[in-house]
């Protein structure tokens, strides 16, 4: 049996629906903190159990059965919230006697900065907690850069970045979650470390495909991050270290086709 959390998130709903084409609905289940809000898949024969990170019994109860369990991160960044989750998971997945974990943890995962060594810490637990395990360090997702937001950098004629010139290696949400899927169901993932990596480019020919595909010039220009606010500065500020700097042909071996690229993506939200 293939359990799956997060089914209610961006990553989760695209893994849960793939598996759905590759194992019939009786051999999943998803896990949600709040199981009416995945009413559609269990109306598709899919098995919903409540399961939350801050209630270790209820993951337990989740995830018994397990073969296989999807252990996709969570999405609270505050510091001590996520360690405290994870290690939730991880102990309920041992007592539920959980077959092996995939992982979604993240790119610098050996030695995260900042709130990335939430990941290096709950793979630390999964090495410590004897199960076997295959860890998932995806990059930070295209849409975060490409994404409808890129239409009034069409309108402005400029895209401004505080990338200090560094290239990144950004995958698709899409991307990263059928590559989930792929090591859900496939042999000879136990023990394995994969950096999820898309095609790497620069902002730069970020803003030539822009201006290419909208048929408009869009210029690029750089500017120091304290000229940034919000989630732009807090995104660059990463940038700028080349964190994603590296290439790596994991993603598009375990999709068996290359990754999504920057001209693919810009034009499904251009277009």
């Amino acid at each position: 049996m293939i359990v799956v959390t997060g089914v209610t998130g961006n990553l989760g709903k695209i893994v849960i629906n793939d598996l759905l084409e590759r194992v019939p609905a009786s051999e999943l289940v998803a896990v949600a903190r709040t199981p009416a809000k995945a009413q559609e898949l269990a109306d598709r024969g899919v098995e919903v159990r409540a399961g939350d990170y801050d209630d270790p019994a209820s993951l337990e109860k989740a995830f018994a059965g397990a073969d296989v369990l999807l252990f996709v991160s969570s999405p609270d960044i505050t510091p001590g919230v996520r360690p405290r989750q994870h290690g939730n998971v991880v102990d309920a997945a041992k007592a539920a006697g959980v077959g092996r974990i995939v992982y979604t943890s993240a790119i610098g995962a050996q030695d995260g900065p900042g709130f990335l060594a939430d990941h290096t810490r709950t793979e630390g637990l999964l090495r410590d907690s004897g199960l076997p395990h295959t860890l998932l360090r995806n990059t930070f997702y295209t849409e975060s850069l490409v994404n409808p937001g890129l239409q009034e950098n069409v309108e402005s004629g400029e895209l401004v970045a505080a990338d200090a010139g560094q290239p990144v290696n950004f995958a698709t949400i899409r991307d990263l979650a059928l590559a989930a899927s792929a090591t859900l169901t496939g042999d000879g993932h136990v023990g394995a470390v994969y950096e999820l990596r898309g095609p790497v480019w620069t902002l730069a020919e970020l803003a030539a495909t822009v201006g290419d595909v909208a048929g408009k010039p869009v210029a690029y220009r750089q500017v120091p991050v304290e000229e940034l606010e919000g989630l732009p500065a807090f995104l660059y500020g990463f940038i700028a270290t080349g964190l994603f700097a590296e290439p790596s042909d994991d993603l598009e071996k375990l999709l068996g086709r290359p990754a999504t690229s920057l001209r693919e993506a810009v034009s499904a939200v251009l277009r």
